[in-house]
C-alpha cells in the first residue's frame, strides 16, 4: 500500500466536480498577500491550512500528516496527481513497488506491463534550512497552480507523474524564522540571523542526517516518503549565497561515490542540463551547472543509493525576505565557474541590480516546472532506468563482495544496534545465521548478521560498510587541494566500534527472513546516572556551534541531565555551586567571548562571555569544576588558563596539511577518561580538529593520534603533522580540571566508538 495507511492525522480527499478549479482559493485569497512577495512571509499554521483546503477543493490533491516534529508540529506530506491517477492510486503504487525490486518482476512482458501503466513518480522537499525561505514559500504557490491549472503542460504533468511534496523538511525551524523575522521588519535588525539553531537539535546538518536517521524529520521523510515509495527523481530545493549565480542545477562536480549506479549519475546530467536550459530558453541569466557541488557524501543523498537521481536545487539568497543589491563587481564565483563571465556550464552571466524574494520564489518554480515536465515527458525512460538500476544491483556489481558478515556478540551493543538500525532504516535486508559457518576462512558464530549483496539497495550498505579512499585531488600539480563539499569518509564500522567483514565466498549457511527495524539500545555508565551523577551544564552562546546541538541531541538520547547555560548566566557566577562540569563545544575564543557585536541583533542577544564571564570560568575550575573543551573551543581554554599547549597545525598551507572529515587511528594513554577502553580507538578529525603540542609539565597527554600514516578512511594530507601528536590533554587547576579533545567525540551523532571518552571525561 502506499503511504497513506501510515499514521495520517490530517487524510484529507475531499471529491469535488470537475472543472471547479473556481472554488480552490488562490494564495493571495489565503494568505492576504501575493506568495514572494517582499517581506511577506506565510508560517506554518497558515501554510498548513491552505494545503487542507488544495485537498478539500481539488481532485488532485490528498494531504497527510506523517508524524510530528521534534518540537510537536504536523510534518505533512501532499500526493499530487490526476483525479483519474488518484483513483487509482493503490495500482500505481504496486507497480511503483515492483519496479523498485525486479526480483518481483516475472518475465519481460510484466516489464513491458509495469512501465505502460507506471507513473514517474517525484518527491520534492523544501526548506531544510529554514532560513532559506524561498522554498517552502515557492511550495504554496506551486501547489496551487498544480491543484487548480488547466494549462496543457499541468495535465501532461499530473497525468504522467505522482508528486510527493514535502513543503517544509524543518517545520519547527520555519515557524522560528518567520516569526524572528515579522518581529523584527521594518526595524533595523530586519533579516538579522535567527540567534539559535533553526533546527532544535543540529541546524544546518539537518541535511547531512540522510544516512544516520538521528532526527525525527528524517525518519519520518525516510521511511514514509522514500521507502514508502522509492521515487525515481527527488528534487531538494536549496539556497544558496547572494554573490554567486542566480541558481545552480547538476550536473555535479566530481567526486562521486563510487557506488552509485552509473544510471543515476546519467540521469542526474540529463535532467540538471535540462532544467538549466528550460530556465536560459525562458530568459533567466545567471544558470550555473557543473559547479560547487560534489556527489561524494551519502550524508546528503540518500536516493542516490535507492534507485532515483537526487536534483540538488541552489538558489541565490536575499536577507531573509528583505531584498538586497549586489554590485556588478561583487559577483563572484566558486568551484569551476567564474560567476562574472560566460563559459559553457554558465552561458548567461547575471549582471547584478536588485535580488529578493520574488526573483527567488520565480526561479524556484521555475526550476521545478522544468522538472516536473521532464519527467512527465520522459515517463518511460524513468521508469526503465529506475527499474535497470535496481536490475543490476540485484545481480550484484563485480566490485562488491559476496555479502557483508557481522558479527554476533560484538562488545559494543550500542554502536551495534544503531548501525543494524542504519541498514534497516535505509531498506537493506538484513538477516541472521541459523547455524555457526565459515567463510573466506573464517569462522562466524549463529546469529551473526548477513547482508547479501544480491539486493537493491546493496549499494546503500556498501557505502557505509567499506572503507573510503577519497581521491587526491588538487587545483593543480602539486598545489592545493580541491576542497570538497562536505566530508570524505563514512565508515560506520569505525565510527561505531563494530566488526563487519566482506566476504566473497557463496554462502550455504541458512538465513532468517529480513529483520525488521531494530531498535536503538543504549547503554551508559554508571557513575553517569543515578544520585551520584555529576550536574552538567552546556555553554549555549547566540551564536551557538552546531557541535552543541549535537552534544545536547547525545545527553537526550540517553536520558542525561543537563542544563544550558547563556552568556549571561554565566557571568552571574557561582557556578561550582550549581554544577560539577562545564561542556564548551567546537567555538572560536572571539565568538565565545565576544558574540554578536552591537547593532546586528537586538540588544538582549549580543555579545558573549566578556571579560566577566572569562573569570566566573576561572573561578568555577579553580573551585573544583572541571572544563570540558572540544576542538576550537580548547584555544579558548589555552588562553584562559595560560597552558603551555600549542595547536601544531594551525596555520600550516593546506597544501601541506588538508584533512576535511576523515578517520583516524587513535591511541590511548591509561587515565580515567579512557577507563573501560581498549588501547586503539579512531578518532573524527575535519577542518576545526587540533594536534596538540604540549611543553607544560602539568598538563598530560590522555591520547595520541596514531603514529606512521594514521590515515583509517577518508582523505589526508601531511598527515604527518598530526602522526603521534597528543589528542587529548588534561590537566589540574587549582581543585579542578580541564579535558581538552582535539577532535570530535561526538561526530554528527555518529561516533559511537568516542562516546565513552566524552562521557569519561564528564564523569570525572
Amino acid at each position: 500500500m502506499i503511504c497513506r495507511p501510515l499514521s495520517a492525522i490530517l487524510a484529507i480527499a475531499v471529491s469535488v466536480s470537475p472543472g471547479a478549479a473556481q472554488s480552490i482559493p488562490t494564495p493571495r485569497q489565503h494568505f492576504g498577500f501575493q506568495i514572494g512577495a517582499d517581506r511577506s512571509l506565510a508560517d506554518w499554521g497558515q501554510l498548513t491550512s491552505y494545503y487542507e483546503k488544495l485537498a478539500e477543493t481539488s481532485q488532485r490533491v490528498t494531504v497527510d500528516t506523517l508524524g510530528t516534529t521534534t518540537m510537536g508540529r504536523p510534518f505533512v506530506m501532499l500526493t499530487v496527481t490526476s483525479a483519474e491517477n488518484q483513483a487509482h492510486i493503490d495500482e500505481l503504487h504496486r507497480i511503483q513497488m515492483a519496479l523498485a525490486d525486479p526480483r518481483r518482476v516475472s518475465g519481460p512482458a510484466e516489464l513491458d506491463s509495469l512501465i505502460a501503466n507506471g507513473k514517474t513518480v517525484v518527491l520534492m522537499t523544501h526548506g531544510i534550512h529554514a532560513t532559506e525561505v524561498g522554498g517552502s514559500q515557492m511550495a504554496a504557490r506551486l501547489l496551487w497552480k498544480l491543484a487548480s491549472s488547466d494549462d496543457p503542460a499541468v495535465r501532461e504533468i499530473l497525468d504522467n507523474v505522482i508528486l510527493l511534496d514535502i513543503p517544509s523538511l524543518d517545520p519547527d525551524g520555519l515557524q522560528w524564522v518567520v516569526d524572528y523575522y515579522r518581529t523584527y521588519v521594518g526595524t533595523k535588525y530586519e533579516g538579522a540571523p535567527l540567534p539559535w539553531l533553526y533546527q532544535f537539535y543540529v541546524g544546518h546538518d539537518n541535511n547531512r542526517d540522510w544516512y544516520a536517521f538521528t532526527q525525527k524529520e528524517t525518519q519520518l521523510t525516510v521511511t514514509k516518503a522514500h521507502n514508502a515509495w522509492h521515487p525515481e527523481i527527488v528534487h531538494d530545493i536549496h539556497q544558496m549565497g547572494p554573490n554567486q549565480a542566480r541558481i545552480f542545477f547538476p550536473p555535479y562536480i566530481d567526486p562521486w561515490e563510487p557506488n552509485v549506479d552509473p544510471g543515476i549519475i546519467s540521469g542526474v546530467n540529463q535532467l540538471g542540463s535540462y532544467m538549466a536550459a528550460a530556465l536560459t530558453e525562458e530568459g533567466r541569466p545567471g544558470v550555473v551547472i557543473g559547479a560547487v557541488y560534489d556527489a561524494y557524501t551519502p550524508a546528503r543523498a540518500y536516493q542516490h543509493y535507492h534507485g532515483g537521481v537526487r536534483i540538488l536545487s541552489e538558489t541565490a539568497s536575499a536577507d531573509v525576505a528583505t531584498p538586497i543589491e549586489v554590485p556588478r563587481d561583487g559577483i563572484r564565483g566558486g568551484r569551476n565557474y567564474d560567476a562574472s563571465r560566460a563559459s559553457w556550464n554558465y552561458p548567461m552571466p547575471w549582471t547584478g541590480g536588485r535580488w529578493g524574494l520574488p526573483a527567488i520564489v520565480d526561479y524556484m518554480q521555475a526550476g521545478a516546472m522544468a522538472l516536473l515536465t521532464n519527467a512527465a515527458r520522459n515517463r518511460t525512460y524513468w521508469l526503465r532506468n529506475f527499474w535497470a538500476i535496481n536490475k543490476r544491483a540485484v545481480k550484484k556489481w563485480s566490485s562488491w563482495p559476496e555479502a557483508w558478515v557481522i558479527p554476533a556478540d560484538q562488545p559494543d551493543t550500542t554502536g551495534l544496534s544503531y548501525l543494524l538500525r542504519i541498514l534497516t532504516m535505509g531498506d537493506v535486508e538484513v538477516h541472521r545465521a541459523k547455524a555457526p559457518f565459515s567463510a573466506d576462512g573464517l569462522d562466524f558464530p549463529t546469529g551473526s548478521f548477513v547482508v547479501p549483496m544480491h539486493q537493491p539497495y546493496a549499494s546503500f550498505a556498501q557505502a557505509l560498510l567499506e572503507v573510503q579512499h577519497y581521491p587526491d585531488l588538487r587545483e593543480y600539480p602539486g598545489g592545493p587541494p580541491k576542497r570538497p563539499y562536505d566530508v570524505t569518509a563514512q565508515t560506520l564500522p569505525y565510527l561505531m566500534d563494530v566488526d563487519a567483514v566482506a566476504i566473497d565466498d557463496s554462502l550455504t549457511v541458512g538465513l532468517s527472513d529480513p529483520i525488521p527495524v531494530p531498535a536503538w539500545t543504549f547503554h551508559l555508565s554508571a557513575s553517569l546516572s543515578g544520585d551520584g551523577a555529576p550536574r552538567i551544564a552546556i555553554y549555549k552562546s547566540r551564536q551557538e556551534p552546531i557541535a552543541a546541538g549535537w552534544t545536547r541531541w547525545l545527553f537526550d538520547q540517553y536520558h542525561l541531565a543537563y542544563d544550558t547555560l547563556h552568556s549571561a548566566d554565566i557571568r552571574k557566577g557561582g557556578l561550582a555551586e550549581r554544577y560539577d562540569v562545564l561542556v564548551l563545544q567546537s567555538q572560536t575564543p572571539r565568538s565565545i567571548e565576544d558574540g554578536y557585536p552591537p547593532g546586528t541583533e537586538p540588544p538582549q542577544y549580543v555579545g558573549g562571555l566578556g571579560d566577566e564571564g572569562v573569570e566566573a570560568i576561572r573561578e568555577f575550575v579553580r573551585a573544583g569544576g572541571r572544563l570540558v573543551a572540544i576542538e576550537d573551543a580548547t584555544d579558548f581554554a589555552i588562553q584562559t588558563f595560560g597552558l603551555d599547549v600549542t595547536n601544531e597545525v594551525d596555520g600550516l598551507s593546506p597544501q601541506d596539511f588538508y584533512i576535511p572529515g576523515s578517520i583516524l587511528r587513535l591511541q590511548l594513554a591509561s587515565s580515567d577518561v579512557t577507563r573501560g577502553l581498549e588501547s586503539e580507538s579512531v578518532a573524527w578529525f575535519g577542518n576545526e580538529s587540533h594536534a596538540f603540542g604540549v611543553t607544560d609539565p602539568h598538563v598530560r597527554v590522555v591520547a595520541r593520534y596514531g603514529t606512521g600514516d594514521p590515515l583509517l578512511s577518508g582523505w589526508a594530507l601531511g598527515s604527518r603533522h598530526v602522526a603521534g601528536k597528543p589528542a587529548i590533554l588534561e590537566a589540574d587547576v587549582g581543585k579542578g580540571s580541564l579535558v581538552l579533545f582535539g577532535f570530535q567525540p561526538n561526530y554528527r551523532g555518529q561516533s559511537v566508538a568516542t562516546w565513552p571518552l566524552l562521557f569519561n571525561a564528564i564523569a570525572r
